[in-house]
């Protein structure tokens, strides 16, 4: 997809129906009461941590955001929703299961260029397996075997070579970003291609719709939606998980 401290939620008005505005965003602190006890530094400290993320182009972020908020609204979304009404579960599942076999391609490569022995391995192993037994990926038997996926991208290989995240950046559509992972995206993209593992690149070059369907696939299987967060902050809260998140993936 917070700030460390504790409050007490009011109830005097837990059963006042909450209006959103325009934003799809509700107005949690007019039902907040914050703890008389909370110190203060490390409420301040918390804050300015979650502020201090290096964001020059935050104007233009901003805008972004706010884009791929409509467009998640009224476009992604009701598409992932007649997507999953029109097909079974089973078949979603297959599709997941087929895309994030492909996916696993750039986690090998990008494991083996960490350096990172045992998850090379481990994801060698599942391409084997997924390949082989799961039929082209159709299944994920390697994870049933306790060979669970594991993600690593070209963004986290710079990461792990010293090579700091720059600027943060909200892509459209794709969400939040940074210009270190932006560059890594078009990397594990070009080698993605080039592997045309099952063949699969070079069939999407003249059937544009495998590309449609790997977009719906990734929205469908991830779980954030725009405003879930209550909060008129949540521009900076996504943007202070987003690289603390990075950060961890980067030092595993």
């Amino acid at each position: 997809m917070f700030c460390a401290g504790y409050a007490n939620a009011d109830d005097s008005k837990a059963e006042t129906p909450v209006v959103a505005d325009g934003d799809g965003f509700t107005e949690p602190l007019k039902r907040l009461k914050f703890n008389p006890g909370l110190d203060q530094r490390e409420f301040e400290r918390s804050t300015l941590n979650a502020l201090n993320v290096y964001d020059p182009l935050e104007s233009w972020n901003r805008r972004v955001y706010h884009f791929n908020y409509r467009f998640d609204q009224w476009v992604f979304l009701p598409v992932v929703d007649g997507y999953r009404y029109i097909t079974p579960s089973f078949l979603r599942t297959g599709v997941s299961n087929f895309f994030n076999n492909l996916g696993d391609v750039p986690n090998l490569v990008n494991s083996l260029l960490q350096f990172k022995g045992q998850r090379s391995l481990n994801t060698t192993a599942r391409l084997l397996v997924n390949t082989t037994i799961g039929i082209g990926g159709l299944w994920d038997p390697a994870t049933s075997m306790g060979l669970p996926r594991q993600s690593e991208d070209f963004g986290q290989t710079l990461g792990f070579y010293g090579v700091p995240g720059g600027a943060y950046f909200v892509l459209p559509i794709l969400g939040p970003s940074n210009l270190r992972d932006t560059a890594g995206l078009v990397v594990d993209y070009t080698t993605e291609s080039a592997i045309n593992f099952l063949n699969v690149s070079e069939v999407s070059s003249n059937h544009p719709e495998l590309w449609v369907l790997r977009s719906i696939d990734k929205r469908y299987q991830t779980s954030f939606r725009y405003g879930q967060l209550d909060s008129p902050f949540e521009y900076e809260k996504v943007r202070y998980v987003y690289t603390e998140s990075r950060k961890l993936q980067i030092a595993e």
